[in-house]
């Protein structure tokens, strides 16, 4: 009997470890995620990995001033990053690109942002387990033009694409754009948030992983 439960524990032991084993979360997308730096605490992401605790770990993969498109000046299919997310093999994904892809040289290009953003999950997913989770994120508002970026694409154009691209995708929606939609103090240069606005968006954020 003793040796029969010793075995059991010792089979056990590696079903233990997989259970205990953090889930695995990765954040996409430009200079608002990557923040005042992809390891700053006072970086979204980073925030939200301190909320959702130790059965999470959480990276952040922003890089500042990409794209989405393939064709767009920055693509973050260009960078390090976009490999590195492969790499990590990510339980979770949360993308959020396009701010950078309502500057009027990308926004040429407007007629593949749909299928590019399909074809980024796509590759995502290649690399997640089949039960891995991709959301995509509505980007927070724009309020008045500032670095080639455009409030009336990001705030109508573009947002009726990300829903045909949830749609078409399967992939889950955070949606930030409402949280601070009324709160243009929030965002002091038009486009990025400060400190509050970092942390309003991380507690949504978390809230829905959670669900």
């Amino acid at each position: 009997m003793k040796n029969f439960l010793a075995f059991f524990i010792l089979l056990s032991l590696p079903l233990l470890s997989i259970a205990q084993s953090p889930i695995k979360v990765a954040f996409v997308g430009n200079s608002i995620t990557e923040g005042p730096g992809r390891d700053n605490p006072e970086s979204f992401p980073l925030q939200v990995g301190r909320l959702l605790g130790d059965a999470y770990e959480v990276k952040n993969f922003g890089v500042s001033g990409r794209t989405l498109l393939k064709k767009g000046d920055f693509p973050y299919w260009n960078e390090p990053q976009f490999e590195e997310v492969n790499a990590y093999r990510p339980d979770v994904v949360l993308i959020k690109l396009g701010t950078n892809d309502s500057k009027p040289q990308n926004w040429a290009h407007k007629g593949e942002f749909v299928q590019d953003y399909l074809d980024l999950i796509a590759e995502f997913r290649d690399h997640m387990p089949k039960d891995g989770k991709v959301y995509v994120i509505l980007p927070v508002p724009v309020t008045r033009v500032n670095f080639g970026i455009t409030p009336d694409v990001m705030n109508n154009e573009q947002r009726l694409m990300l829903f045909e691209i949830i749609q078409k995708s399967g992939a889950e929606v955070i949606d930030l754009y409402t949280p601070l939609q009324d709160k243009p103090e929030l965002l002091p240069d038009g486009v990025h948030p400060n400190k509050e606005g970092l942390t309003i968006m991380a507690g949504v954020i978390t809230r829905r992983i959670r669900l």
